[in-house]
């Protein structure tokens, strides 16, 4: 299996002290779950709250495997004023849902298996997501970046956060189906 550093050339892993990696260091707990990763590190306060508002907490404790693309606190507040307060509320369940499910991936897809996808599909590799929608992956000034539906970008910042139940890659901006 290759490294997380191959996903970046930032070499973003849990425990880098690599000064240009962004300062989102994750507990890389294999026991725990992905919800119990996300709850456990406190750039991951928004998510969590979204996770337990949408009613995803048991599905994202379940067996899985999963891949997640979890947007840190930051990426969250770059959404305009007002979007995840009004996310929240119970009323908008089922579009909060649609967001998050957006951003997880059935399946385990370490650091290594995506930038192998990217390398083998002429540079760019279309990611099934668990909302029905697609993501695409592709590299840019050797960072792997996911194209969301509306044609956003969004940069992985963190790779190969284990879980009991897959594996998560910190994002810095939340995609939207």
């Amino acid at each position: 299996m290759l490294t997380a550093a191959l996903f970046s050339t930032a070499a973003m892993t849990a425990n880098s002290t690599d000064p240009i990696t962004p300062a989102v260091a994750v507990e890389n707990d294999s026991k725990a779950t992905i919800v119990g990763v996300a709850a456990s590190n406190e750039n991951f306060t928004t998510l969590v709250a979204a996770v337990k508002a949408a009613d995803l907490v048991a599905t994202l404790n379940s067996d899985g495997p999963f891949t997640v693309f979890a947007p840190t606190n930051d990426a969250f507040a770059k959404l305009p004023d007002g979007t995840v307060e009004t996310l929240l509320k119970a009323e908008n369940k089922g579009t909060l849902t649609s967001i998050l499910t957006y951003h997880v991936v059935a399946g385990k897809f370490m650091a290594a298996d995506v930038l192998e996808a990217i390398k083998n599909n002429n540079g760019s590799f279309t990611i099934p997501t668990v909302n029905g929608e697609k993501l695409t992956a592709s590299l840019k000034d050797g960072k792997v970046m996911l194209k969301d539906t509306k044609g956003n970008y969004s940069t992985v910042i963190l790779t190969d956060v284990g879980a009991s139940n897959g594996v998560i890659h910190a994002i810095d901006t939340v995609v939207m189906p």
